[in-house]
């Protein structure tokens, strides 16, 4: 049985342990965290501490953008972005790793107490009733303190979050 966590496309460049699992994940990614590597490759400031570590993550983010450029992956996100909420089909990294890409409508439903692409990760969470995969401590705790009803897995608890038991729906 496949796991589902909602993350940001960029936590699968930062972290590549993401993409080894040791059981089938899918990744469900608001389409505008796809948009957000853009910005990110664009952008001169560092995405990491190391200048080493930031030169690796920006080339995985690069390759990231190229799987989601070819051809028949483009189409199924193509697909994916003529409805609201709609789901791409299945994207296949590999035998153990596969991505869906949501066009998730950011609605301010949240307020200014979340940014745009929290409140997708929020959102898609909600709809999609799975858990949210993150390094985002603040925003965790913005989450619990609302009282949210989204289960989230910092991702240094990723093992702990594949364990069968750990996955409940709300």
């Amino acid at each position: 049985m496949d796991r589902h966590f909602v993350t940001e496309a960029v936590m699968l460049a930062i972290y590549g342990q993401l993409l080894v699992p040791r059981r089938p994940v899918e990744y469900i990614l608001p389409y505008s965290t796809v948009l957000e590597l853009y910005d990110l490759t664009a952008s001169k400031d560092p995405i990491m501490n190391q200048a080493e570590e930031d030169y690796y993550v920006k080339q995985k983010i690069k390759e990231l953008i190229e799987f989601f450029e070819e051809p028949f992956n483009r189409k199924k996100i193509e697909r994916a972005l003529t409805v609201p909420w709609k789901k791409s089909p299945t994207l296949l990294v590999d035998d153990n790793v596969s991505l869906v890409v949501v066009n998730a409508i950011e609605n301010a439903e949240y307020g200014e107490q979340f940014d745009p692409i929290e409140t997708d990760l929020i959102l898609t969470a909600i709809r999609t009733h799975s858990p949210i995969l993150t390094d985002q401590i603040p925003f965790v705790e913005r989450v619990i303190e609302a009282e949210i009803p989204v289960q989230l897995f910092d991702i240094d608890d990723f093992e702990f979050a594949l364990e069968e038991d750990s996955i409940h729906q709300l």
